[in-house]
This record gives C-alpha cells, structure tokens and sequence, in this order.
C-alpha cells in the first residue's frame, strides 16, 4: 500500500468509531471555515463577523412587553445566540435550518450574542 494509505484507513476507522454528533460538528464547522466564516470559538466581544451554523433552538421570548425572538446556532466549535428584537417569528428560522448570520459580538451573561443579524437561509446539502 501506498502513504496514502495510512490516512485513508485513519479516517475510516476515526468514522466508524467517533460518535456522531462530535462528526456532525466536525463537519458544521469545516463547511463554516470554506465559506469564509469565523469560528464562534474565535469571535471577540466588538467584533465584525460572520457566522455559519446550524440552529439548535427558536424561542419567543416576551420581555417587558416587547417580544423578542432568540435562536441558538452552533458551528462546531461554540454557540452563538441571535436575538431579534420586536419580532414574533421569522419565516424559515427553525430548529434544524442552517443559517449564515453576519453582525457585530456582543457578550450577555457569559454567552456570545448578535443582536437583529443580517442572516441567509442555506440550502439543506
């Protein structure tokens, strides 16, 4: 057998053993990094990014009599809470869909956040 060999059958025995939601993050994050995205892992508090993941919960939340719609994305590496603010719902935000969200960090209660970010629904592949 070749050299190449070796990586091929590291790969295969790696997917055969690793438990699948640690592959499905594996992948969520190494189609985030091929679009151009930054790891929720890397982003800072101020700055400029773009996201790329998959949303793991939509939730209305009334606070104070304004209503609030909050979704989890994850990519990989970390979650990244998106709030928009005055919205009941959003049509294609669902528990499941994969999402690209661009806005500035914020950090509220220990947790990375994107208030009312310009996102794009991506095709399920």
């Amino acid at each position: 057998m070749t050299g190449t060999g070796g990586g091929y059958w590291r790969r295969l025995v790696r997917r055969l053993t690793t438990d699948v939601s640690e592959l499905d993050a594996d992948d969520l994050s190494r189609k985030a990094v091929a679009v151009g995205a930054i790891r929720a892992c890397d982003c800072k508090s101020g700055q400029e990014v773009t996201v790329l993941g998959r949303l793991r919960s939509v939730e209305l939340c009334p606070r104070d009599a304004a209503a609030t719609l909050e979704a989890e994305l994850y990519d990989g590496t970390e979650g990244v809470t998106l709030v928009w603010l005055g919205r009941r719902r959003i049509a294609g935000i669902e528990p499941g869909r994969t999402i690209k969200a661009r806005g500035r960090i914020a950090v509220r209660d220990g947790r990375k956040v994107l208030y009312n970010p310009y996102y794009e629904l991506q095709n399920a592949s």
